[in-house]
């Protein structure tokens, strides 16, 4: 399951810059800025919390100049809830929630350093503040993976 990340982490020599992104008060929809908010700054792992202004960050991720980018939000995968994968941006579609201003394609545009999705299938971003079960559950396990 962890295989695609498994191997982006294994790149120790290069830096890598988790940035989520998310909606908090759209339950599922805010698992981004949860997982962010719990990666450790170590080594060569890093994390930023953008919530759902990306753009807003845009120099700031270009001044930290990481090795690779991973952006990481919920996505329809058209999967089971809970299901992610680590895509590469000619894996995705121009697709965009409505709880973002631009779509994460677009805004991968505005970076010089290779750019990743850990895209997370939602099960509910209906308005609340509370994660679902199952989404909750993959990403305490990605957060584990990042930080071992």
């Amino acid at each position: 399951m962890f295989n695609d990340l498994k191997e982006l982490l294994a790149q120790k020599d290069k830096s890598i810059l988790f940035v989520g992104i998310g909606n908090l008060l759209k339950m599922d929809d805010g698992v981004g800025v949860y997982i962010s908010r719990e990666i450790k700054n170590i080594a060569n792992r890093s994390a930023l919390t953008v919530e759902i202004s990306i753009e807003n960050y845009i120099g700031k991720i270009n001044t930290l100049n990481p090795d690779i980018l991973v952006l990481i939000d919920c996505v329809d995968l058209k999967s089971a809830a809970g299901t992610f994968k680590l895509l590469r941006l000619s894996e995705i579609q121009d697709i965009t929630f409505n709880t973002h201003n631009i779509s994460l394609k677009r805004i991968s545009e505005f970076f010089k350093m290779p750019v990743f999705i850990l895209g997370i299938q939602p099960e509910k971003i209906e308005f609340g503040e509370n994660i679902s079960y199952l989404v909750r559950n993959i990403a305490d396990k990605i957060i584990e993976q990042i930080n071992s």
